[in-house]
């Protein structure tokens, strides 16, 4: 019986001592003995009236009970799971068998998970989980009480560079010494919380002024931009704040939270090291809406992602010749979500990976039923996110759809930015290589609306220039875009580039470039983007193959 437990106990049927095993009287610690003495007298005030009912229920039910409680002892008191079973004595009287298990190491490990799981490993910080729950708190006392309050966002501006130049070990050591002194800078009733890389939020209640939060955001500010001595170096860092106001902004967490994020990009966007007070007139909504991330998420769970195809078509013979791949968000409640407002999240969360991956590889797969219906060779055009192209695992992505597709290499055509290209041109340069090695042609889409380097032209191995539709709209009659899509044009002819015109939507615009040599063109006058079933009936009741001589049917961009 000794070793049954951590401590052990024998009682009667009103709870008084029979018996305690030598580690329960060690732990304990008692002078005098405990037989005879109430059980419950061992256990913490708060914890005893939990006993006498549940002694009562297993000597009437002859059931054993498990009881978390704690143990008092000349220290502390102690968590034990008690496990109370009845029994009959050789008198045939009922008694009491109390086995207890220290909890103690089970509730610090339940403990640092908890907290874990609430702060940031970094700088010990609350992260966003807590930092919602401590919102909801303070939006339901603003609610009650009628004070308003602020939420800050606040951004360490250049970070990167210290990361980039001294190192991550370095840069981490300066966030836990900008968590420390934000954390000294801040009342014992406001909250700090780090929410991702150098950014930080604070919950500031009753700080709803504009002169309380210019004092605070100054003071925030300040405390960043002392030096900071790290491994013998010293940095000089600045940061910037936004600013939303609870009632006069929003009333609830997600937009509080979106506005003063804005505020915080506009503060860095005009000259950083600044505070910017959240306002509709010079800060534009935010595009990063956390609810509808999280709803992204569960699209992908619940397949509402779709793939659209708008046909590329020669502008001579109006047959087409290929499809830009298109990705569509069907939400249940929302409807048709534009991709102006996921992309861009799915960009900054990652998302876009995986939605990429499963983009490149579905659209190859529909190419072979495009053909299929067509009798004859297309080609299919995806287009490439900055974060994709920048991904490690791009290529073996590429490669798994073309080898699971069973396409030629050449029939598929990726769709860049150029300012993905110019973020990092050596990366650029090597990628762009090995694309070309599997045969796909590579594509600048949007041409001439980013850096539009004449450089990378000759650097980089590109196949298609797509003229921006900003160039386009305003044909035949802007003298200015004519200009632009002639020197496109006969830029392309000398390089031997194809061109394809974007957002043609009347036949002067499509005269006005065929004449001119654009060969293919794209856009609501030829087809507008459309479901996958409704592009193989447009293929099906295609009559160019009838009509138009073979020759003239030949080649695409």
């Amino acid at each position: 019986m000794e070793e049954a437990g951590d401590v052990v106990f024998r009682l009667n049927q009103q709870g008084q001592l029979l018996f305690a095993s030598q580690r329960a009287i060690a732990r304990i610690g008692s002078a005098t003995p405990l037989v005879g003495t109430a059980f419950s007298k061992l256990l913490a005030d708060l914890d005893q009236a939990q006993l006498a009912p549940a002694l009562a229920a297993v000597l009437e039910t002859r059931t054993p009970r498990l009881l978390e409680i704690r143990i008092k002892t000349p220290d502390i008191e102690i968590w034990h799971e008690l496990r109370i079973s009845s029994y009959h004595n050789a008198d045939a009287a009922p008694e009491l068998l109390v086995v207890g298990r220290d909890m103690t190491l089970q509730h610090a490990t339940e403990e640092r998970l908890r907290h874990m799981a609430t702060h940031d490993a970094l700088t010990e910080l609350p992260n966003r989980l807590l930092l919602s729950d401590r919102m909801r708190m303070v939006i339901a006392n603003a609610r009650r009480s009628g004070q308003g309050f602020a939420v800050a966002t606040i951004g360490i501006d250049g970070f990167k560079k210290v990361n980039d130049g001294l190192g991550h070990p370095v840069g981490d050591a300066m966030l836990r010494m900008a968590a420390q002194r934000l954390r000294k800078t801040l009342r014992d009733s406001d909250t700090l919380a780090r929410v991702g890389g150098d950014e930080f939020v604070t919950i500031l209640p009753g700080t709803a002024t504009e002169a309380q939060i210019k004092l605070v955001t100054g003071r925030l500010i300040a405390t960043l931009q002392a030096p900071f001595e790290i491994d013998g170096h010293t940095i000089y860092m600045g940061a910037s704040v936004g600013v939303a106001v609870y009632p006069q902004h929003a009333e609830d967490e997600i937009r509080l939270l979106a506005l003063a994020d804005a505020a915080m990009s506009r503060a860095k966007e005009t000259g950083k090291a600044r505070a910017v007070v959240y306002s509709p007139e010079h800060t534009s909504p935010p595009q990063h809406d956390i609810s509808l991330e999280a709803a992204m998420f569960q699209a992908v769970r619940e397949g509402e992602f779709l793939l659209y195809y708008q046909p590329i078509v020669d502008a001579h013979t109006r047959e087409i010749q290929g499809f830009e791949t298109l990705m569509r968000w069907k939400h249940p409640t929302l409807g048709m979500v534009p991709p102006a407002r996921f992309i861009p999240i799915a960009e900054t969360n990652g998302l876009i990976n995986l939605l990429g991956a499963w983009a490149l590889k579905a659209a190859c797969v529909q190419l072979k039923q495009f053909e299929e219906v067509a009798k004859r060779n297309l080609y299919i055009s995806v287009n490439i996110s900055p974060r994709q192209f920048r991904n490690d695992k791009f290529l073996d992505v590429l490669d798994d759809a073309i080898a699971f597709s069973g396409l030629l290499g050449e029939q598929l055509v990726l769709e860049i930015t150029e300012g993905t290209l110019m973020i990092d041109p050596v990366h650029a340069e090597s990628i762009l290589s090995k694309m070309t090695e599997r045969n796909a042609r590579i594509a600048i889409d949007d041409f001439g609306t980013g850096y539009s380097s004449l450089a990378y032209l000759k650097r980089f191995p590109i196949s298609v220039l797509k003229i921006d539709r900003t160039f386009i709209r305003d044909l035949p009659g802007s003298q200015k875009d004519g200009a632009i899509c002639n020197a496109v044009l006969d830029l392309a002819k000398h390089l031997d580039l194809s061109v394809v015109a974007e957002g043609v939507e009347t036949e002067e615009q499509l005269q006005y470039l065929e004449q001119r040599g654009c060969q293919y063109i794209q856009g609501y006058l030829t087809g507008k983007p459309m479901a996958a079933n409704v592009a193989l009936a447009a293929l099906k009741e295609s009559i160019h193959a009838n009509v138009v001589p073979a020759e003239l049917r030949q080649g695409h961009p």
